[in-house]
């Protein structure tokens, strides 16, 4: 006997402008199985769990992403009913198909326009990719910022770092090689060691040692890579971090500062507010 799914409709997530949605969901048992008439991207950023769809049973964890196409039946659960062990995070995006229309002209790669056309036809079955250099994750993190705070020039933002999530992903399916650690590149493991280890001192010489390569080279990567040096990469980094805590948990201020790194508060305070125009405290206010 076939589970009941529930359908949802776009327009009770999209709005007057542009047809896109993006939430940060802590997933629970009280969503029911669904399908819908848009196309859905999920991401993985805490826990592990299960992912339902159709047929399949999906076991998840970080890092994991997922196409849903129109029509397919799916859900999330965690793996337990008490929100407070082993919470699973997920990161939604949900499009109209109609988004991809124009989105052929814009291109001239053979492969993207297929799978473009393939998605918006509802040709697609559902698949998944593993994020292994954390591409996905920082453009899905942009996107619900954008989405979340509707400043000027919102919905043109947020359609560009569409733009560069559809590429990122068909670059990853396009990829013939096993995505395992192995294949990543020696910087991008650096990367995430930074990003593991954010709360610690972490310096260009302790990388160095790390990697084995010398200082003035990992100065140039971090240019080449990251657009920044490696002491501007490091101060975003724990920003980053530092607005997930203020807006997902209740801890002190500084509390948060030094669990990402920052042993006095008002360096803390002085830096977050250069980067974000706003103090920590009225930061959080928005979320609450």
């Amino acid at each position: 006997m076939k589970k009941p799914v529930q359908w949802y409709k776009g327009d009770h997530f999209f709005g007057n402008q542009l047809p896109i949605f993006v939430n940060r969901y802590q997933e629970d048992f009280k969503v029911p199985l669904h399908a819908h008439d848009f196309i859905e991207f999920n991401f993985v950023a805490e826990g592990k769990g299960f992912h339902h769809i159709g047929d399949d049973i999906v076991a998840v964890s970080k890092g994991l992403f997922f196409t849903i196409p129109v029509g397919v039946p799916h859900v999330f659960r965690p793996t337990s009913t008490d929100p407070s062990q082993h919470p699973l995070i997920v990161y939604n995006c949900l499009f109209a198909p109609q988004l991809l229309l124009a989105m052929p002209t814009l291109f001239t790669d053979p492969l993207l326009e297929q799978y473009l056309a393939e998605l918006q036809n509802g040709q697609a079955t559902y698949h998944s990719i593993q994020d292994h250099d954390g591409s996905i994750e920082k453009l899905l993190v942009a996107m619900y910022q954008e989405f979340s705070f509707s400043a000027a020039g919102a919905d043109t933002y947020l359609y560009t770092l569409f733009l560069q999530l559809v590429i990122t992903i068909h670059r990853l399916r396009s990829d013939n090689r096993p995505l395992k650690i192995k294949d990543v590149s020696h910087f991008n493991l650096l990367i995430q060691f930074m990003e593991q280890h954010v709360h610690e001192e972490l310096t260009l010489a302790k990388l160095a040692t790390r990697s084995g390569w010398s200082i003035r080279h990992l100065q140039r990567l971090f240019l080449q890579h990251t657009g920044q040096t490696f002491g501007n990469y490091l101060n975003q980094l724990r920003i980053q971090k530092s607005c997930e805590h203020l807006r997902l948990t209740q801890l002190k201020i500084s509390t948060i500062a030094e669990m990402v790194g920052y042993s006095h508060i008002d360096s803390f305070n002085a830096l977050f507010k250069k980067r974000v125009g706003q103090t920590p405290g009225q930061y959080r206010k928005q979320f609450r």
